[in-house]
């Protein structure tokens, strides 16, 4: 199998430096970030989201996950640009960490209606997220593939964890995004379909109910995505760290490769039922990498090393392949030793203020590596589970 392109979106936010407060002038921010431009992007870096304190940008599909960091950061660093520009500045923060009583929507009909239709549970939708996109071969493929990822999905959210602090207070949860977005009625975790027909039925009873109103609105926790061959993996919290961007890429895309392997090879679907996996997205939600994980292997609660320590086992002939897995034996290391979410608490605990945790998020966002380079690759030995 010849290793898979994958590509990443993550979503910013819009931050006031002086009262460190999210501010709608993310409009203002793309318009910056176009005048800068002498030549435009054929497909702009930096896009709207659905508030207008929110920004979003892309990647090209790269074979290499230090091309897709290295595109990363490029759009961050365009996004910081035309923010300062602005007299404004850029976090990759998942939730909003000084609050927001009243977000301004995006001046576009659908964003509108969307608000109009969901109400509050809409306005909830004011987080960040980064969204890692695999090639599959085939709607067949790619359906093959979700259904045997799901159980896997609250792992890699546990890792991503980035968003402990909402409304000037620490929610208690490691990712507080996952809650919040949570409420929309088209989120969250999917039973095994099995088949392009069950999912196809699925997403159309969606829609009829008006639980999504239109298919950009089924916010699975992965998906197929629309116009463009990728299962698409949602279900993280947008990383400060550039260092766990390509941490979590790499482990997306050898989930995915490990799957298409697996149904290939006539391997039977895993059997979750959606309320254990909602129980298994709440326990990484709750507690990232600090305490337990459900593990996919034998649905018991094991300690946060095992579970990884089993999830490379499962990918790392994948990684190796690929070349990620001394990146992903690092990665896993280094989040073991403290998440998004453990930052956070920890500039909250020197600090004495949400404020200084806000300034932390600015100053690691903007402080990243000049390069790509500056991204160590070297090898090292892998991670082994403790348990088979």
């Amino acid at each position: 199998m010849d290793t898979r392109t994958l590509g990443v979106e993550e979503e910013l936010l819009v931050v006031d430096p002086e009262t460190r407060a999210v501010t709608s002038r993310a409009p203002e921010v793309l318009r910056a970030y176009t005048d800068a431009q002498a030549h435009p992007d054929p497909v702009p870096l930096l896009d709207q989201e659905l508030f207008r304190h929110q920004l979003e940008t892309r990647t090209d599909p790269a074979r290499e996950v230090d091309d897709v960091v290295a595109q990363v950061l490029e759009g961050r660093r365009r996004a910081i640009g035309a923010a300062a520009a602005r007299d404004l500045a850029v976090a990759a923060c998942a939730t909003i960490p000084m609050g927001l009583d009243d977000p301004e929507v995006t001046a576009d009909d659908r964003y509108r209606d969307m608000v109009q239709t969901y109400g509050a549970v809409a306005r909830l939708g004011t987080t960040c997220g980064m969204h890692v996109h695999v090639a599959i071969e085939s709607d067949e493929e790619g359906v093959a593939c979700l259904d045997r990822i799901a159980p896997w999905l609250p792992v890699l959210l546990a890792v991503s964890t980035n968003s402990p602090f909402a409304d000037g207070a620490d929610t208690g949860y490691a990712s507080w995004r996952s809650q919040q977005w949570a409420t929309w009625p088209s989120a969250g975790p999917t039973e095994a379909f099995g088949s392009v027909a069950g999912y196809r039925r699925a997403c159309e009873r969606m829609l009829a109910s008006g639980a999504a109103r239109d298919t950009g609105m089924l916010y699975f926790d992965a998906r197929l995505s629309e116009g463009q061959p990728t299962l698409e993996v949602r279900v993280l919290d947008v990383v400060t760290d550039l260092h766990d961007v390509g941490l979590l890429a790499a482990l997306v895309r050898g989930l995915v490769e490990t799957a298409a392997l697996q149904a290939a090879a006539g391997e039977p679907l895993p059997d979750w039922r959606s309320e254990e996996l909602r129980a298994a997205r709440w326990r990484a939600a709750r507690y990232g990498l600090a305490d337990d994980l459900l593990d996919p292997a034998d649905r018991e609660l094991r300690p946060a090393r095992d579970v990884l320590g089993s999830l490379v086992d499962l990918v790392g002939d994948r990684l190796e392949a690929a070349g990620d897995l001394g990146r992903v034996t690092r990665g896993v290391e280094r989040v073991l030793g403290g998440t998004g979410a453990t930052r956070q608490r920890a500039a909250h605990e020197r600090t004495g203020s949400i404020e200084g945790v806000v300034d932390d998020v600015l100053a690691r966002t903007k402080e990243a590596p000049t390069t790509s380079d500056a991204l160590p690759t070297e090898a090292t030995e892998p991670l082994r589970s403790r348990h088979g």
